[in-house]
């Protein structure tokens, strides 16, 4: 297998008819004395996807992205180009646009070339969109979609996609260091509508991971999808409304991280601290959270959806403890924040493509177990609500004030779980909430890959998780009495 710079190199200089010397030239005009960082990002992505509805195959895409974007940072100031053509022309046009923003001044050089150590091979170099045939995808969505609708005589529709993405990135830095990624990413999501006496209920269900396509196909994924998302969408069917006040809530683990991930995690990226706009700016060292409660931020997993082994700087990613035992330790950092703040990077420079800007943003992130058994943290509520799965919700990164909607939930009555509650919405504070969580448990689970994340119309693949945990004082919103 040939290494990731060799094959990165292939796809962008020898295609282009691009060599080192030419890439002086673009530095020439990017860099001056005055530089703090600069970057030329090179990427190439090939993007299928497949759409089933109504039994049959009604959607069908493939599209490729190639090029580079061009960044020259002074200070606070930022420069940056970008073009869909990968040329000299177009390198030496977008570098002297990007330095005219950032600064001027006389001309910088690049002193010597130099290939990054090779990174962690997280994932494999395969490219998934041919991991499995045509008629393979088809018959996979085909399967999901008669295993939905055997599952229950109340499925009215169900729509199911399979996406898979391979794309090349060379990262080249004002140091002359080069560095390249190989990336494999897939998806597959069902939803399902299911109807009763005239109610209509849905829930979905997916996965996904930076492997191949045929992990769906072996792992038989098509009836574990297809029948969690029916489960789902019936209990809705015989839910009742949500009872609204303060209780205590107790989180499922898994995909509820989401909560973790909006409410807190976008609180502790480096841009917002910096400019002193997040409700944990300033407070590193203090108990933000209840003792027991240890967050980390951790782009090194295998094969996780959002793993990486160098980020979108050419930064090895790393775990990033952001609070242990509740004090805060720390933020994710891009190069340009970190500089800015005195700091290294963290590995948490990402940007949605080469023609986006680099920014702070999450990997993996999830809280660490703790010890007490999931049954046990349910039988120490005398009166509260099991909140499975979470639907969506919004979140103000300035207050830290979140609003989320369960889409599984149940009533707990004296430590038992009871009937099934819809229209439950959890209410609050990232930060008092840490505060109110009284039990963790032992049972950490990350999500099963379907995690996108949004930042200043920028979307990134991401990865969440947490154990079972009990929030004391939680206000929910419902539509029943307490």
């Amino acid at each position: 297998m040939k290494p990731a710079i060799d094959l990165a190199r292939e796809a962008f200089f020898a295609s282009n008819g691009l060599d080192e010397a030419q890439l002086a030239q673009v530095f020439g005009q990017l860099l001056t004395k005055d530089t703090t960082l600069a970057d030329l990002y090179f990427q190439s992505a090939r993007y299928e996807s497949w759409g089933l509805e109504e039994g049959i195959i009604k959607s069908g895409s493939y599209s490729i992205e190639q090029g580079v974007g061009v960044r020259s940072v002074c200070g606070e100031q930022t420069g940056f180009a970008y073009s869909g053509e990968i040329s000299l022309l177009a390198l030496l046009e977008s570098a002297k646009a990007a330095r005219a923003i950032s600064s001027a001044g006389q001309s910088g050089f690049i002193n010597a070339w130099r290939v990054a150590a090779p990174s962690r091979a997280l994932y494999g170099q395969d490219d998934p969109l041919a991991s499995l045939s045509e008629s393979d995808k088809i018959a996979f969505l085909q399967q999901i979609d008669s295993i939905a609708r055997a599952t229950s005589p109340y499925v009215q529709q169900v729509m199911a996609n399979m996406v898979a993405v391979h794309e090349i990135i060379l990262i080249i830095d004002e140091t002359g260091r080069m560095t390249a990624d190989i990336r494999p990413l897939v998806r597959a999501n069902v939803s399902v509508i299911v109807e009763r006496n005239g109610q209509t209920e849905s829930a979905s269900s997916g996965g996904g991971g930076r492997f191949n396509l045929d992990f769906f196909t072996k792992g038989n994924k098509a009836q574990e999808y297809a029948e969690d998302a029916v489960r789902k969408a019936l209990i809705n069917l015989d839910a009742e409304a949500a009872p609204a006040g303060s209780m205590t809530v107790v989180l499922g683990n898994g995909w509820p991280g989401v909560l973790l991930h909006e409410a807190i995690g976008h609180g502790l990226e480096g841009d917002f601290n910096r400019k002193g706009t997040s409700a944990f700016a300033g407070r590193i060292g203090e108990q933000v959270a209840a003792k027991g409660i240890t967050v980390v931020d951790d782009g090194t997993l295998d094969q996780r959806r959002g793993s990486l082994s160098v980020d979108d700087e050419g930064t090895q990613t790393q775990c990033t403890t952001l609070i242990e035992d509740g004090i805060l330790k720390g933020y994710l950092y891009d190069r340009q924040n970190a500089a800015l703040m005195g700091t290294q990077s963290t590995g948490n420079g990402r940007r949605q493509s080469y023609s986006n800007l680099p920014m702070p943003r999450m990997t993996n992130t999830y809280m660490r177990p703790g010890e007490y058994d999931p049954a046990e943290i349910i039988a120490s509520v005398e009166k509260g609500i099991y909140a499975v799965n979470f639907s969506g919700g919004q979140v103000d990164i300035t207050s830290g004030k979140f609003v989320f909607s369960a889409s599984e939930a149940y009533q707990i009555e004296n430590g038992k779980l009871g009937k099934p509650l819809k229209n439950a919405t959890l209410i609050g504070n990232g930060p008092d909430v840490l505060t109110r969580v009284s039990m963790v448990g032992n049972d950490l689970q990350l999500d099963t890959g379907v995690g996108v994340c949004g930042k200043d119309g920028q979307s990134v693949p991401v990865g969440v998780g947490q154990p079972t945990l009990r929030i004391d004082g939680i206000t929910v919103g419902g539509t029943a009495a307490a």
